[in-house]
């Protein structure tokens, strides 16, 4: 069963705003959690650093970006993720045809609200009426009813709260579900670091998290990143209670620790998945059938591994999903309680 102050925390901190490019105000919510609970916190740019009192021993990294929009214009919301990427060349064909069509399918009727970035100050609510593509923009334009005063720059989020059915807990998850347990392990006296990224769904974080290490660095620099990771439908979600991965699209992660958290699953009874041989057997599938095969993703921990010239290495851990990246993303309260307990095995806690 999970602990009662971490669902607690989950509550507060998923109805506090964190669209990706204005996680400002998300981050002043986790300085206050964190050093109500004895963390040290330090601010850089995109980056929250967490430590305890022996910050080496371990270290976990998680983004607290979240999907939403931004104001562009009067009366004008583009999708935060791509503005945030640069990819709003009028030129640039960077955002697929493919991927536009399904997001502007996602939010239909969703309840939205707008807040100061460096404040998280309430601006006002309102409700998407439609999302279309922009053939001359290449990106997504959203009508919104209700905040036709907003002004350009503005972060528009989207209304949510926790919610907990039949024995799983939904809501904006990805990623506020693993930073709310890094926040929560230093209730449970955790020493190492915790990393909290901006702008991951806009592929920018590792670069924060590289700039850290290039700074501050020790000589063992084993880096252990915590996100979700989708899946179609519960049923194929609840095939394990944790997913990890060998590699992504840009690096092979490290051996040792994959093979340390593979062992602690074993142990301990929580079955699990490799996320890469998982998309390996689907494509050959798909290749069978004449169709394009998948991409193995990209994830935070292959780009800094791939950038770092070998100071950065590590593994990921992810809680399985499905509703990936809508207001109704769900993880099962087994899955999330087996992620906290390996994180507490790996933190000696």
């Amino acid at each position: 069963m999970l602990n009662h102050e971490f669902i607690d925390l989950l509550k507060v901190i998923i109805r506090q705003p964190s669209v990706v490019g204005a996680e400002h105000s998300f981050f002043r919510v986790l300085q206050r959690e964190l050093e109500e609970r004895g963390a040290k916190v330090t601010w850089y740019e995109g980056l929250l650093v967490a430590q305890g009192s022996d910050p080496f021993s371990t270290m976990f990294s998680a983004h607290i970006d979240r999907h939403g929009l931004i104001c562009t214009g009067p009366n004008e919301f583009q999708y935060a993720a791509f503005v945030s990427a640069n990819r709003t060349d009028l030129l640039n064909n960077s955002v697929s045809e493919e991927l536009m069509s399904k997001v502007t399918e996602r939010f239909q009727s969703e309840r939205v609200y707008a807040y100061e970035p460096w404040s998280g100050v309430y601006r006002g609510n309102g409700v998407i009426e439609r999302a279309y593509v922009c053939e001359f923009r290449n990106n997504l334009i959203f009508e919104i009813n209700g905040l036709a005063d907003v002004v350009a720059g503005t972060p528009i989020a989207f209304k949510d709260k926790l919610r907990l059915h039949q024995g799983r807990l939904a809501g904006q998850l990805d990623n506020v579900l693993t930073a709310a347990a890094l926040v929560h392990l230093f209730s449970l006296g955790f020493k190492g670091t915790a990393f909290f990224t901006a702008q991951e769904e806009a592929g920018k974080s590792w670069r924060y998290l590289l700039e850290w290490f290039r700074r501050f660095g020790g000589s063992t620099n084993r880096l252990f990143v915590v996100d979700t990771s989708p899946f179609p439908d519960i049923e194929s979600a609840n095939q394990q209670l944790l997913v990890l991965r060998e590699k992504d699209a840009n690096a092979a992660f490290n051996p040792e620790s994959t093979a340390l958290i593979e062992t602690l699953c074993r142990e301990n009874g929580f079955s699990f998945l490799y996320k890469d041989k998982y998309v390996e057997a689907e494509n050959e599938l798909l290749i069978r059938a004449g169709e394009k095969p998948r991409s193995l993703g990209s994830t935070e921990m292959g780009r800094v591994i791939a950038a770092s010239n070998g100071l950065v290495d590590g593994t990921t851990i992810q809680i399985p999903t499905t509703g990936y990246h809508t207001m109704e993303e769900s993880a099962s309260v087994e899955s999330v309680a087996a992620f906290i307990s390996i994180l507490g095995m790996l933190s000696d806690i």
